[in-house]
């Protein structure tokens, strides 16, 4: 029987674009008493574009105005696919100051955090920088010129307390709702047929024009960190391997790629540590006491070691270490992980690979601070010279396909 092409995957948008969504069309409403069908809001970066959203409902609600969005993640599996983004926003246009002001925070179904090591301060509502900057920009852009009042805006979710049960927030010390979350703005559909099969065409792609060095990355902010400091890497040798770490070896191997280079984040890298054959929060969770114990081989004492392994977040146990004990903390693990590299591709038969690894702090932005790797600096880096992207002869055009 012929096979007919799968359709393509449906993208959806972010609790974050949902939230901004809602607040901008309160914020209209409040301001002309007509509710938008649509709303066009600002992506974050990297994608800095923009999405129209519709609006389910906008109406007055006590003192101020309640606006609607049904979260829609495309086709990607989300908890909070379907889910009600709800914001409040009360305009006060009296106040003396300079202006405008958004106050954001956080209402009934959104998650307050209570434990260190997420974006989020300790006791404030789980409305990540990011989301909490497009929100934001949202609202600013529906006040009339001129306006120097308060805009308040507050962002609930009915029945997120429920919804977050089925997520990892209760472990992260998210309670009481889900988190508002979206670097991007939007969801790309997180199926794992149609990634892994983008990763393998990827690398067919770099090994047909003559590479035999990939560097995997987990995302679009560890590409760019891993380019800010090596620019000569050829884009095509660019592969975006997320959490496929023994699929994205595997298929390397098979291709017949020499070297691969895993440009992780700190986190990512202790479960490639671990030996975990994907890396996705959905699956399988850190190990703290595993951590702790390298921690100390590191040279971590005691009540590190102890507070370590108490820890929720890898952030949050990188930064109990000072720089040097963090540092070398990862260099163990940046060799447990090559170790397990080994053993992925000796279980599936294929030759060793020499993999290699350029490993950041957890936030990935150059803060300024200086404490367990916590300023945007490389945590590890392994040689990465121009010439391991030399072109030798480019291979016939299906040379790389399996």
């Amino acid at each position: 029987m012929r096979k007919t092409a799968a359709a393509p995957l449906r993208e959806g948008f972010t609790t974050g674009t949902a939230a901004a969504a809602a607040a901008k069309a309160a914020t209209l409403y409040a301001l002309a008493a007509t509710a938008p069908e649509m709303v066009e809001v600002p992506l974050p970066p990297p994608n800095q574009g923009r999405l129209c959203v519709p609006v389910l409902s906008a109406a007055e609600d006590g003192m101020g105005v309640r606006a609607v969005v049904v979260k829609d993640a495309g086709d990607d599996p989300d908890a909070t696919h379907g889910a009600r983004i709800e914001a409040h926003v009360i305009l006060d246009p009296a106040f003396s100051g300079a202006g405008p002001h958004v106050l954001i925070g956080g209402g009934k179904g959104v998650g307050t955090v209570t434990l260190p090591g997420l974006p989020v301060p300790v006791g404030r509502a789980a409305i990540n920088p990011g989301p909490e900057a497009q929100i934001r920009a949202s609202v600013l852009e529906a006040l009339p010129e001129g306006y120097n009042g308060i805009a308040l805006v507050v962002i609930e979710v009915p029945g997120g307390e429920d919804m977050a049960r089925r997520t990892l927030n209760p472990r992260l010390g998210v309670t009481g709702g889900i988190s508002i979350l979206g670097t991007g703005g939007v969801v790309r559909p997180y199926s794992h047929g149609a990634w892994a099969e983008c990763v393998s065409r990827s690398l067919d792609v770099a090994r047909a024009a003559g590479h035999a060095c990939a560097v995997m990355t987990t995302g679009r902010r560890s590409e760019r960190l891993f380019l800010e400091r090596h620019p000569f890497a050829p884009e095509l040798c660019l592969v975006q391997a997320a959490d496929f770490y023994a699929h994205a070896l595997c298929a390397a191997a098979e291709r017949g790629f020499a070297i691969v280079v895993w440009a992780v984040f700190f986190g990512k890298l202790v479960k490639q540590a671990q030996g975990l054959a994907n890396t996705h929060a959905h699956g399988e969770a850190i190990d703290f006491a595993r951590l702790a114990a390298r921690a100390a081989d590191a040279g971590a004492d005691r009540a590190a070691a102890t507070a370590i392994a108490g820890a929720n977040t890898a952030a949050q146990a990188l930064a109990l270490l000072p720089p040097d004990a963090a540092r070398r903390l990862t260099s163990l693990l940046v060799g447990d992980a090559m170790a397990a590299a080994a053993r992925h591709l000796r279980e599936a038969g294929l030759a060793p690979l020499d993999v290699r690894y350029v490993v950041f702090d957890i936030s990935g932005q150059d803060t300024g601070k200086n404490a367990g790797g916590q300023d945007g600096s490389i945590l590890h880096a392994d040689g990465i010279a121009p010439a391991l992207f030399s072109v030798d002869s480019p291979l016939h055009p299906g040379a790389g396909s399996r």
